[in-house]
């Protein structure tokens, strides 16, 4: 299993990067490969899978990310790229907050799940994700002014995963939503 590499990034795509270890051009799916510059030094955590058609290997900023991504995949019906999916629209801390607190509603409306799933997610990792702390609703009070300034459910969403995960509050949030241009 490969947990880890370090190398340059040779290039970033929109679904992750290619990186040099060792003379090898190794894709990595990323979450949000636009953190990445094309020839800076990297290191990530990193997942293995591998399947009949290939081997695919996914890559976090830090161990936590590698760890949440493995207990959504402890998931029934959760494979690497709908885990990958799920990241791409919120950031860990939110992700956890909503699944230990039980928030059916951030995960459906901001996340895009369907209620079954949602709420098969929320059971089946509350116990060991979160501290069942309410959520700061934050993103989801973003994604309903979105809405209410015409956005469609699906241009909410992706508008809300093109915001970078250090933009913190909901006023430079939903800033960055407008100014974004994903829509």
């Amino acid at each position: 299993m490969i947990r880890e590499i370090r190398g340059t990034v040779l290039g970033v795509e929109l679904t992750g990067a290619t990186i040099d270890v060792a003379g090898w051009g190794v894709f990595v799916h990323l979450a949000t490969p636009d953190i990445l510059k094309e020839g800076a030094t990297v290191r990530l955590k990193t997942y293995l899978v591998i399947k009949q058609d290939g081997v695919d290997l996914y890559g976090f900023p830090d161990e936590e990310d590698r760890h949440f991504f493995e207990l959504l995949l402890s998931v029934s019906g959760v494979g690497p790229k709908t885990a990958l999916s799920i990241f791409r629209k919120a950031p860990r801390e939110a992700l956890s907050r909503a699944i230990g607190s039980r928030d059916i509603t951030y995960l459906t409306r901001v996340i895009g799940m369907s209620k079954k799933a949602a709420e098969k997610l929320a059971v089946e990792l509350s116990e060991k994700v979160g501290d069942g702390s309410a959520h700061d609703d934050q993103d989801a009070e973003v994604f309903d002014t979105l809405i209410a300034l015409g956005y469609t459910e699906r241009e909410a969403r992706k508008t809300l995963g093109a915001i970078p995960p250090n933009v913190v509050g909901k006023d430079s949030r939903l800033k960055a939503a407008l100014s974004s241009g994903s829509r």
